[in-house]
């Protein structure tokens, strides 16, 4: 059975990770995925770089909590995160959040689900290089507000 997170350093292909989603269960009907990139702009200024750290272990036993909620809250059948860490450019692939279920509008809630979770609550810290030297990111109060919507209070911005 594939793990259902992995925090890398090297890049994922998404039709890849779709099919070993899928590959064993004939109930999936659906898959919703999500992948996030690195921008070129923050906050209004030019962003050279991103360098994510996390904290090896609680990294990933979080993101499985947030998993196991999802199956909670969700009619899913299956759900895998793949983040990156270590030095990103712009354009470069972030995250990918995939998720199956035996019907479309489970799986697209349990990927917003995921995702709002993880832009709050996930242990990732991340810098970027701008003009103006490097920057710490913090969470924004708009990630807080969509984290809210699914009953989850957040005080991260």
């Amino acid at each position: 059975m594939q793990a259902r997170v992995s925090i890398q350093t090297e890049d994922f292909d998404l039709s890849t990770e779709v099919a070993r989603l899928r590959e064993t269960n004939p109930h999936v009907g659906a898959v919703c995925s999500f992948i996030g990139t690195v921008r070129d702009r923050n906050e209004g200024q030019k962003v050279s770089t991103m360098e994510l750290e996390h904290y090896p272990g609680m990294t990933e036993k979080a993101i499985e909590r947030m998993i196991e909620e999802a199956h909670q809250r969700f009619d899913i059948l299956g759900a895998r995160v793949v983040h990156r860490v270590g030095l990103l450019m712009p354009l470069d692939q972030i995250v990918l959040v995939a998720v199956s279920s035996a019907h479309r509008g489970q799986s697209f809630q349990a990927c917003e689900f995921l995702m709002d979770y993880l832009k709050t609550q996930a242990p990732f810290w991340k810098k970027e290089q701008t003009p103006d030297g490097a920057r710490w990111v913090d969470a924004r109060v708009s990630d807080d507000a969509a984290l809210a919507r699914w009953g989850i209070a957040a005080s991260n911005a």
